[in-house]
């Protein structure tokens, strides 16, 4: 009869313990990433580029995949030379039972500085470092605006003389 009590308070005790664990790397994630947001809306690129980790990649729409750090922040360094302002805010959150790696869904706003306004979603994977840190290994986002139509004509669809 001990022995199953303690079976089934142990068992309890490592449920809530995990419970706690979870929710403190849920929160930790949530945390930085709004840091994130705050940073890049103030157009600090050097903080805004050392929230990926070294092995990061990033999947802007329209464009090749980049996966070096270099690459990032010039791609950074664009998005900041042409805004006025960006932010975005997490939605939700999955966390993997392993405790390392998690992946947020969200939204973001920015306006560029002829006018514009964008609205979209992202999602990104956060995995935690060897230092405990939480750093972005993938980045995809996409615009809720109306795609742009091609300018060049489609292929064989060109005047014959």
């Amino acid at each position: 009869m001990k022995t199953k009590l303690f079976l089934t308070l142990y068992g309890s005790l490592a449920f809530a313990l995990t419970m706690f664990a979870a929710s403190a790397d849920d929160k930790a994630v949530r945390d930085a990433d709004a840091e994130w947001s705050k940073v890049a809306g103030a157009k600090d690129l050097d903080k805004t580029v050392s929230f990926y980790a070294d092995e990061a990649m990033v999947l802007p729409p329209n464009e090749p995949m980049v996966t070096s750090k270099t690459g990032i922040r010039n791609l950074w360094k664009g998005f900041l030379d042409s805004l006025t302002d960006i932010s975005w805010k997490t939605t939700h959150v999955e966390m993997a039972k392993s405790g390392d790696m998690g992946y947020l869904i969200g939204t973001y706003a920015m306006t560029m500085k002829d006018g514009t306004k964008d609205t979209g979603k992202y999602c990104e994977v956060w995995k935690k470092q060897a230092d405990g840190k939480w750093k972005v290994t993938a980045d995809m986002f996409s615009s809720d605006l109306p795609a742009t139509p091609a300018t060049s004509p489609a292929p064989g669809s060109a005047e014959k003389k």
